[in-house]
């Protein structure tokens, strides 16, 4: 299990991080170098909306890897979902900027953003059901959170490259050519994913199947699809908090509050590093008392400090900032410690990789997708941006309502259960 859990979190993270990278780079410099003609708000809102096309792309990579996953293995989905988002990402490194070849330069970016959006989509699944349908029923929220601090991990990665680069270069030399450094960095990591994923075996449930599904995504749509959207209703929340606090708040504070690029960088990372040393006394717990009793507990928290976080962001102190990132944070980590466990468990082996990928992804469309270009338009030009906290109180509402209507699965002891809970 040891080995399984630093293979699964490493490719999650080299994944993430490739995903994860764009974020950064759009809330800095991607506008002015791919959308000039706009105002800069306008060409923010435009590299946002790119941002947004991988968002997209992930269901479609769900289904795409899903079938892959119910049909041929688990273990196929990992490699080649490595490869593709790592091919997006080193190429967005070395796509030209509008300067120099025109309209084609914008295209090409939300082109390769979907690219990345669909190997993320497969990604997760994989990794998670990895964990998932290898770990004992009584220890299993522990194991999968593992590859869900992968997203952590590669925010980190990205954004401490980001961050070094940002410290050691001057402004010109940014914008020029130092932004590309990390997704160049890309390919060095997907090698070494790639390295520590070729010696994983298929897991126990899939080898067990008596019968496949001849096409899992109909058999979804036909049968689950009402348990579907609502789980992907539910997860919406760590998304949008998540995205409202890296790439719309980092943009926010730089280009509106006068905070210096590397300063939030750092803040940001702080307190992510620090929120993630909760998740695994936080998966126990989960394995003790149920997923969706830590989940609730989660949502709860996060409508209750939607509105002081923002005040706290808005006056642009680096110690209220802190404050503001970090218990952001800490109120998420209940439900992004169990989540990985909890949506695989809510479906049978044969449809899980597509039903379990589709959900946690169509919730990146609402929460991922969405908030960093809702957030932007509806963030006034002076004072504290309450119409962003009344959109992220929206989604939370939305969250609880799903998750108060999803069962229990905790309670459930065979090894990853052979048919979903009612």
């Amino acid at each position: 299990m040891t080995r399984l859990a630093a293979a699964s979190l490493a490719g999650t993270a080299i994944e993430f991080y490739d995903f994860l990278v764009y974020g950064t780079a759009a809330a800095l410099v991607l506008g002015p170098l791919y959308f000039p003609s706009f105002s800069p708000m306008a060409g923010t809102l435009a590299a946002f909306a790119a941002f947004g096309a991988g968002f997209v792309a992930r269901p479609l990579g769900s289904v795409l890897f899903g079938h892959i996953g119910d049909r041929h293995g688990r273990r196929p989905v990992l490699i080649w979902s490595l490869l593709l988002t790592g091919g997006a990402t080193v190429a967005v490194g070395c796509l030209p900027t509008y300067a120099q070849i025109g309209l084609a330069a914008p295209l090409l970016l939300v082109a390769l953003r979907f690219l990345q959006g669909l190997g993320v989509g497969g990604e997760w699944g994989g990794a998670v059901l990895l964990m998932a349908e290898h770990a004992p029923a009584h220890r299993r929220a522990l194991w999968t959170s593992f590859p869900q601090l992968g997203g952590h991990v590669g925010f980190l990665l990205a954004n401490g490259t980001t961050l070094a680069l940002s410290a050691a270069l001057t402004d010109a030399q940014f914008r020029s050519w130092g932004w590309r450094v990390p997704f160049w960095a890309a390919g060095v990591l997907a090698a070494l994913g790639l390295l520590l994923r070729r010696s994983l075996t298929e897991t126990p449930a899939f080898e067990g199947l008596a019968e496949r599904a001849e096409v899992p995504f109909v058999e979804v749509v036909r049968d689950h699809w009402r348990r579907v959207l609502l789980a992907a209703g539910a997860v919406s929340i760590g998304f949008a908090v998540f995205y409202t606090v890296t790439t719309w708040a980092l943009a926010y504070a730089t280009a509106q509050l006068g905070v210096s690029r590397t300063l939030m960088l750092a803040l940001i990372m702080a307190a992510v590093a620090l929120a993630t040393c909760a998740a695994p006394f936080l998966a126990t717990l989960g394995d003790r008392y149920g997923r969706r009793a830590l989940c609730l507990t989660g949502v709860v928290a996060l409508a209750v400090w939607t509105f002081p976080m923002l005040w706290l962001l808005q006056s642009a102190r680096p110690a209220a900032i802190f404050t503001a990132v970090l218990v952001t944070f800490l109120a998420l980590a209940p439900t992004l410690a169990v989540v990985a466990a909890y949506l695989p468990e809510l479906f049978a082996p044969r449809i899980r990789c597509t039903a379990a990928s589709l959900s946690y992804n169509l919730a990146g469309i609402v929460g991922g997708a969405l908030t960093p270009l809702a957030a932007t338009a509806l963030t006034p030009p002076a004072g504290v941006p309450w119409t962003v906290g009344l959109y992220l109180l929206t989604v939370a509402l939305l969250s609880l309502s799903c998750f108060t209507t999803l069962p229990e699965t905790a309670l459930r002891r065979s090894a990853v259960p052979a048919e979903a809970p009612a």
